[in-house]
């Protein structure tokens, strides 16, 4: 059985009850009465800090949204996606964490088939879209809160006048030495890009020969998103595949940049897990938090906490509109990779990847 830093947790306990009657004294004398009747709830309901391991970028503000509508403190690592998984690994038998959250559900699938995550919860405080449910996994381990696309051709108008619309035109002379993505060991996203580009080119062996040929054919590795992007603009390259809401974001101060869609890209899932392993009293503040984060006050959160970024999601609860700059997804051809399948091999492609294609 996982054992957790006792003496740590128990000291942030202290910590968290101290803070929460510091917040409740704050509320002033004209509400006494009312103050005091809340003090005696919460000092009957076991509080300790929620530790939230989050990759993306309105995480946050979603974060300090919900301590503020909760008074349960909470405390965001804030991380890549690879560096949070590594993270998870190395703690495995001392998991420090509450809440996972980043894009991608291949690698919760993976964590569910390690008995890592708590299952069978939903969330009730928003209704999930029909293409949400289509992404909630059959035993309810994690839990899908907005959608991206990985991977999405970024490319300078001024510099490239006809993108490239499809993967095999990729290993064509015309992109030689001028193709950028990230390292999928490092940005979660990837991973599922790379996973359906195989799944596209008929399983794991075909998929391994179209990435060594990309390579043959200049391909340029950086770590995330925001550097490939920064190699775009620098002319390091002439097309970056990244994921769509960083290419829209980036467009916002650099509008040259333009967004084009490949013959057919991963659908890419934002979730969230919760540590099954937890204590009782930070699974049950996990559940609250998942609640927000599905209510109109966490949605909202979502849309603004990351402008530039990941808030250009698009949206999976019933009412929640995406942002005018994100295109209709109804006109992008996506694909799923199942992220039971692909969750399983996530540790083993990106190992062959960095060992194959990164060096």
């Amino acid at each position: 059985m996982m054992q957790r830093n006792r003496f740590s947790r128990v000291l942030k306990v202290g910590l968290a009850l101290a803070g929460a009657a510091s917040v409740l004294a704050a509320c002033g004398s004209s509400s006494t009465a009312s103050t005091s009747s809340t003090t005696k709830t919460a000092a009957k309901t076991p509080v300790v800090p929620l530790v939230v391991y989050g990759a993306e970028g309105y995480a946050p503000a979603v974060a300090k949204g919900f301590q503020q509508a909760t008074g349960i403190p909470t405390e965001m690592v804030n991380h890549s996606t690879g560096t949070l998984l590594a993270k998870i690994s190395a703690e495995a038998e001392n998991p420090q964490w509450g809440v996972f959250w980043s894009d991608g559900s291949d690698a919760y699938a993976a964590l569910d088939q390690q008995h890592y995550l708590l299952r069978g919860f939903e969330p009730t405080t928003g209704t999930l879209t029909s293409l949400g449910k289509s992404l909630v996994p059959a035993d309810g381990s994690y839990i899908p809160t907005g959608i991206t696309i990985a991977a999405a051709y970024v490319y300078n108008s001024k510099v490239t006048k006809n993108p490239p619309t499809s993967w095999s035109s990729l290993l064509t002379p015309a992109w030689k030495g001028a193709i950028g993505m990230n390292n999928p060991a490092i940005s979660g996203p990837t991973y599922t890009a790379v996973a359906s580009i195989m799944q596209q080119q008929g399983g794991v062996t075909q998929g391994e020969a179209y990435f060594k040929k990309l390579a043959a054919n200049g391909l340029h590795i950086y770590s995330t998103n925001k550097v490939t992007l920064h190699a775009l603009l620098a002319g390091a390259i002439k097309v970056a595949l990244v994921q769509n809401s960083a290419g829209i974001g980036f467009a916002f101060t650099s509008p040259d940049l333009k967004v084009a869609y490949p013959d057919k890209s991963a659908l890419l899932p934002g979730v969230i897990g919760i540590d099954g392993k937890a204590p009782k009293a930070e699974i049950a503040e996990a559940k609250k938090f998942a609640d927000f984060v599905y209510s109109p006050k966490g949605q909202a959160l979502m849309l603004s906490g990351d402008p530039h970024g990941d808030s250009l999601f698009y949206p999976i609860i019933e009412g929640t509109k995406a942002h005018s700059e994100v295109p209709n997804l109804k006109n992008i051809p996506t694909d799923y990779p199942n992220p039971i399948v692909w969750g399983s091999r996530e540790a083993t492609i990106n190992a062959w990847f960095t060992n194959n294609i990164v060096q």
